[in-house]
Order: structure tokens, then C-alpha cells, then sequence
């Protein structure tokens, strides 16, 4: 009788045995991880999500209508193409009540991704694309370091600029532009 071989775990499998204190995400057909952001990451990304929620999530002080998350599981196919963006934003005529489960299926309206030093090169290059594939409609890129927000518009599938914010610039931009958020308040 011939040995069975082992049956090797689906790269979800190898997602979901990541130990605690690891992010991880499916790219490209790869197992991509990091560990969970520094400070200054999670400072930008707390303030920014607090500054979009207000207004859009709940309709305090501005048009509402959107579902804001902090790193949601997005599955652009199931089990095989997953992300987590540090925040993500869903009009509710694209997504009429928010999923039960972990594993949201719908693309996102918008997406940010807030670079660490371990991830902007595949926020960037791989994660970037990928949102463009799929059809994210606007994508974000935070730069704590530098002090950065680049915003983006997806057209004809390639990611448009539509502006550089920097320092202490008051940021009003598509798909947010109902609000201006103070970018120095990121910074700490």
C-alpha cells in the first residue's frame, strides 16, 4: 500500500493559522503578512477613520450613506484573493446591510492603505493594482512618515491622481469631499 501524502493547507488555511499578532492577507496568489502597525500607522489610520465615520458612516454633520471599517476581511474571490485594508468604505447602495460574517464580499466604493515601513512597497505596487483589477472606484495612500495623503481615482482601470496633500494641508477630496479633514491631526 502506497503512503498517502500529506495534504498541504489552502493558502485561506495558512491565512487563518497565522499566530496572534500577525495580519495576513492573500495577494497574487501568495501569503503576504506583517505584523500589527506601529503607532504612528495606527494613530493616522484611527483619526482618519474617525474624521470619515462621523460624517459619512452616520450622518453626523454630513451626507452619511456609507458603511466605514477598520480592516476588513475583503474577499475579491473567495478564499483566494483577500485583503485588509487598514480602512475601507462601501456606499450603502453598494452594499445595502454589511455582512454577518468576516468575510465581506463586495468591493469596496473606497479603500487606504497607511504605509508602514514593512508595507509600502506592497501597498503600493501589488495591493494597488489589485484594487484597480477588481474595480475599487477611489484608493487613499497615507504616509506617516513623509506626512503624505495621495488620493486616487480609478479611470478606464488605471488609478488617476487627483491630488497630493502634505504636512498640514486641510484635505476636501473625492469620494469625502462633504468634509475637510485637518491632515496635521494625523500626525499626532
Amino acid at each position: 500500500m502506497k503512503p498517502q501524502a500529506a495534504r498541504r493547507p489552502s493558502l485561506y488555511e495558512q491565512l487563518m493559522a497565522l499566530p496572534e499578532g500577525l495580519t495576513g492577507e492573500i495577494i497574487n496568489g501568495q501569503v503576504r503578512t506583517q505584523p500589527r502597525p506601529a503607532w504612528p500607522h495606527g494613530l493616522a489610520g484611527s483619526r482618519l477613520g474617525a474624521d470619515i465615520e462621523g460624517p459619512y458612516g452616520r450622518g453626523r454633520g454630513g451626507p452619511g450613506g456609507w458603511w466605514i471599517i477598520d480592516e476588513p476581511e475583503v474577499h475579491f474571490v473567495l478564499d483566494e484573493e483577500v485583503t485588509v485594508p487598514d480602512i475601507a468604505g462601501w456606499r450603502k447602495e453598494t452594499m445595502p446591510e454589511p455582512p454577518q460574517g468576516h468575510k465581506i464580499l463586495v468591493v469596496p466604493d473606497w479603500i487606504c492603505e497607511i504605509f508602514s515601513p514593512s508595507t509600502k512597497s506592497t501597498d503600493r505596487e501589488e495591493k494597488m493594482p489589485l484594487y484597480a483589477r477588481y474595480g475599487v472606484r477611489f484608493a487613499w495612500l497615507v504616509d506617516p512618515e513623509a506626512h503624505t495623503l495621495e488620493a486616487y481615482e480609478l479611470a478606464d482601470a488605471r488609478w488617476r491622481p487627483l491630488a497630493i496633500f502634505r504636512d498640514d494641508d486641510r484635505v476636501s477630496v473625492t469620494p469625502f469631499d462633504a468634509i475637510v479633514i485637518h491632515l496635521a491631526d494625523l500626525w499626532g
